[in-house]
């Protein structure tokens, strides 16, 4: 992956008049896993956003959740300049302390297998209690992806693939969410997979 290919071609294409995600969607998608924290009685204090894009989770925080410390990060140089992201490859990067929530949208298909592992390790060590990630994988690319308005040039995995590298370290409760192993939360069986 390079960060030249996220330029504002890539951005019109992905986020102009058929977005992939909308700010509105990203609201209902922010307001859900916000209010988890509070049914699971987490404090959400600290927020990383990994690819942020076009910042519609920065929006939400700064509007609903002021007090929330929110960071976001992206590879890509046009997005930093232009929604105001720190530039950071997660492939390399390694956050320093940990946030309450991590969120990872739309990156890790993009990576290699390599640096997809070594970003999931960056990610583990950034989250304290919850990672929202999102990320298509071969099953979704044949069976859930609308594939004209999806990025399809990107590295297909297995479900399976990304499971064995996220479940040393995290729980899987659903809707893309991660919970850490040992964590805060007692999960009852039927909210967790194994």
């Amino acid at each position: 992956m390079t960060a030249e290919r996220f330029d504002e071609t890539y951005y019109s294409r992905f986020y102009g008049s058929s977005p992939v995600h909308t700010r509105s969607r990203i609201a209902h998608l922010a307001n859900g896993v916000s209010g988890l924290f509070g049914w699971w009685g987490l404090r959400l204090q600290t927020v990383l956003d990994v690819g942020a894009g076009p910042g519609y989770w920065r929006d939400w925080f700064a509007e609903y959740r002021p007090r929330v410390m929110y960071r976001s990060v992206d590879v890509s140089e046009y997005a930093c300049e232009q929604y105001g992201h720190e530039q950071r490859d997660i492939s390399t990067w390694t956050p320093g302390a940990p946030t309450d929530l991590v969120v990872c949208q739309g990156v890790l298909q993009y990576l290699a297998n390599a640096a997809a592992t070594a970003a999931i390790a960056n990610l583990t060590a950034g989250t304290r209690h919850v990672l929202y990630l999102e990320v298509p994988t071969l099953h979704d690319r044949d069976h859930v992806v609308d594939q004209d308005f999806t990025d399809l040039d990107c590295h297909w995995r297995s479900g399976e693939w990304y499971r064995k590298r996220l479940q040393p370290n995290f729980v899987q409760v659903g809707a893309g969410l991660w919970a850490r192993r040992g964590g805060a939360v007692p999960f009852y069986e039927l909210e967790r997979s194994r």
